[in-house]
């Protein structure tokens, strides 16, 4: 959160943390008061909504204790206001509220002296005022005095009496929005956004943040530009000859490869050639999976000769599954930045887009995150395999998000059927840093890896599932051949 302002908050300032009731206002104004604790700064916790008892219990399910430094005040209506008989009748009651929690509040503050104030909340402030006119005279004579004492200050306003009432907004020196969202299925999704903030610069738009044990952590939006790296653009092979030719030698270091293709036909062994190439070169790597249960892939991967749980356990690979119903896109996107910027990852795996797709089913801006994140990837020198499992099995095939023109690489891969047998073929439809075959060749998968044929020069219609041959007769497909010649 400090990224997003830049810093934090300005020192001796009045701030306001606004937003519905659970997403997390008291969460961080405690964590507010805890760092400056942390400081050996005072603190006062001025409650009118909830008692200390609820507040000290609602910071102890997170760890969090409230003690030391930081002075917490109760402050409830007196026990007289509620006995009718002891209203008096001259004077609104309101009046009278109003002016003694006021007065209460800076008693207590002249006690304590402290450097951080929270003041939970607002709605209470506003419907004793009965009046924006009051109301706003309220706030300004709350913001002048502890401005004039030096103390940094959070107004916690849970917006219950009256969420289109801006009279705070105008008088505090920055505004912080909390939102929750409720999509159809899943679990809930939180963010963040900087309305205003004088005098500084901050990160804007919206920033994805959770609330977990240990207090809230937000995520800010990942801003490609701002992270560059120098590095070596080299080439990098993925160890199978007949692929390297077909790529024109490999991948570019600091670009990104889309596998495109229907299901089961191979994106993830692609995938698993260039995680294994790039640890045998002693990088690191790291594989974020939507789709597949670890356990089946690394049993399958091994299966055709690649240990996962081995390059795993000596710290090479970083393979995380990732539920796409529990899991906000600024959230990946800062797994996937940690991942690179503090574990050195150079090559990363997307497993599948799909998946990624389904973490943000009511997201309009799919297309605009992989932009970023993809482009974050490329200025970092990290080498980015994405996949999309495209829809049917052959024929005219449409994928659920069309990123092609993010990816530097594409590799096509397809069925197709040819003397009575189910084939899979793969090319190169795109490549933006060089050279690259722009044949169609047969390809299988076995117990040795992957590995690929000849140039399937004589048939046309390869792509559309069901060719024909227009050559002479080919060992390749003779009755009988079980496996091409790979010399």
């Amino acid at each position: 959160m400090d990224e997003i302002l830049s810093g934090g908050l300005s020192e001796g300032r009045v701030f306001l943390l606004e937003g519905n009731p659970g997403t997390g206002k008291t969460t961080i104004a405690i964590s507010f008061l805890l760092e400056g604790a942390a400081k050996g700064e005072q603190g006062l916790y001025v409650t009118l909504s909830e008692t200390e008892d609820e507040l000290r219990e609602g910071a102890g399910s997170h760890g969090l204790t409230i003690g030391g430094n930081i002075k917490v005040f109760e402050l409830v209506p007196p026990e007289s206001l509620l006995d009718a008989e002891q209203q008096q009748s001259l004077l609104y009651s309101s009046d009278l509220e109003l002016g003694e929690t006021t007065k209460a509040i800076f008693e207590e503050f002249e006690r304590v002296r402290p450097r951080r104030v929270v003041l939970d909340s607002l709605s209470e402030i506003r419907l004793l005022a009965q009046g924006s006119l009051r109301y706003r005279r309220q706030i300004l004579a709350i913001k002048h005095y502890f401005s004039r004492q030096g103390a940094t200050v959070l107004l916690l306003d849970d917006l219950t009496s009256d969420s289109l009432d801006k009279t705070v907004h105008s008088v505090v020196h920055g505004v912080i929005k909390l939102e929750e969202l409720a999509p159809n299925y899943g679990s809930e999704r939180r963010r963040l956004r900087v309305i205003k903030y004088r005098g500084q610069a901050f990160r804007g738009g919206f920033h994805d943040f959770v609330i977990k044990t240990g207090g809230v952590v937000a995520f800010p939006r990942l801003v490609a530009l701002e992270n560059r790296r120098d590095f070596s653009r080299d080439v990098l092979a993925s160890g199978i000859g007949q692929l390297d030719d077909l790529l024109g030698g490999g991948l570019e270091r600091g670009s990104s490869c889309l596998v495109l293709g229907p299901a089961g036909t191979g994106k993830s062994t692609f995938a698993l050639q260039f995680v294994t190439a790039a640890i045998k070169r002693n990088e690191k790597a790291a594989m974020f999976v939507f789709d597949e249960e670890l356990g089946l892939l690394f049993a399958r991967a091994k299966a055709i000769g690649i240990d996962l749980q081995r390059m795993r356990d000596e710290g090479n690979l970083h393979i995380e599954q990732l539920d796409a119903a529990e899991l906000s896109p600024g959230e990946f996107a800062h797994r996937v930045r940690e991942r690179v910027d503090s574990a050195d990852a150079k090559t990363v795996v997307i497993d599948s887009l799909n998946g990624y797709q389904a973490a943000m089913p009511e997201e309009n801006a799919l297309v605009l995150h992989m932009h970023e994140l993809l482009q974050y990837l490329n200025r970092q020198g990290a080498t980015t395999i994405l996949t999309v499992a495209q829809h049917g099995l052959v024929g005219d095939m449409k994928a659920p998000v069309d990123v092609t023109y993010l990816a530097d690489t594409v590799v096509l891969l397809r069925y197709f059927e040819a003397s009575g047998r189910v084939r899979r073929a793969v090319s190169i439809i795109k490549k933006r840093t060089g050279h690259h075959e722009d044949t169609i060749r047969e390809f299988r998968i076995s117990k040795d890896g992957l590995s690929l044929g000849q140039p399937l020069d004589e048939f046309q219609g390869v792509l559309r599932g069901v060719p024909n041959f227009v050559g002479k007769p080919d060992p390749l497909f003779a009755p009988g051949k079980k496996d091409f010649d790979h010399s």
